[in-house]
């Protein structure tokens, strides 16, 4: 999928309760979407359900969340897919009170995806929520062409992550919060990808959805002085960087 206008690289498509007409609405608007799943099975329903179409890549994703429910057989499904996708995601690691109990079978899990899942030939969306400094790390090994999902660790950690090669996706709940001015100054804009997380992150209460993924561009256009014509053309910039350091 090449996009044609601003991507979405992180929308849990499947959540909405009516992927199509998110789908849809996006198309309208010129978005394309990276649609994320927590697990195999999920992976294959949603590709099932969409079937194929245009600006729309269903990512493989293996949650940092569900690593303790995963099996043998979950990873070997997992492998067997892969071959299928064109992007990773969502994977990663998570810290926080919600993960910390799991972190050990975090940590298998996603070593596995690293070093197994055919290194450099898939992009990654990458949970780090509590765990930046081991994600950072293990990315920066393994040399994967990856982004870091809704960044909310420490800005002393930004530089090994640029040093990395790694972007940071940026979606509206982040551009409302008072940490995002300190984000930006130490991102560079030719680093920064957009995301809505949607439905998970809420824009004024209500779900971010892909065909308003443009708030987000013009946010970071007042927040870099510029205008939205000016901030697209970063943003398209850097999605055709970042894919091509893929291909």
């Amino acid at each position: 999928m090449s996009p044609f206008g601003l991507l979405d690289t992180h929308c849990h498509l499947a959540t909405y309760t009516d992927p199509v007409a998110i789908l849809r609405k996006a198309d309208a608007a010129g978005v394309s979407i990276i649609a994320v799943t927590e697990d195999p099975d999920e992976y294959r329903r949603l590709r099932t359900r969409l079937g194929r179409r245009d600006h729309v890549d269903v990512a493989l994703g293996l949650h940092p969340l569900r690593a303790a429910s995963f099996s043998q057989n979950d990873l070997a499904r997992f492998f067997r897919l892969v071959p299928q996708t064109s992007w990773i995601g969502e994977v990663g690691l998570d810290y926080s009170r919600a993960g910390v109990a799991t972190a050990k079978a975090q940590q298998r899990v996603f070593d596995v995806v690293l070093t197994e899942a055919q290194p450099g030939r898939h992009p990654l969306t990458v949970h780090s929520r509590g765990a930046e400094k081991d994600v950072i790390r293990l990315l920066s090994d393994s040399g994967l062409p990856a982004i870091l999902h809704w960044y909310s660790g420490p800005l002393g950690l930004i530089d090994d992550a640029l040093q990395a090669g790694l972007y940071f996706s940026i979606n509206i709940a982040m551009a409302r919060s008072r940490k995002f001015p300190g984000l930006l100054r130490a991102v560079p804009r030719e680093r920064l990808l957009l995301e809505t997380d949607g439905p998970y992150a809420k824009d004024r209460g209500r779900a971010a959805q892909p065909d308003e993924l443009q708030s987000v561009a013009l946010a970071l256009a007042h927040a870099w002085g510029t205008d939205l014509d000016e901030s697209m053309q970063v943003l398209i910039a850097n999605q055709e960087r970042f894919l091509t350091s893929t291909r």
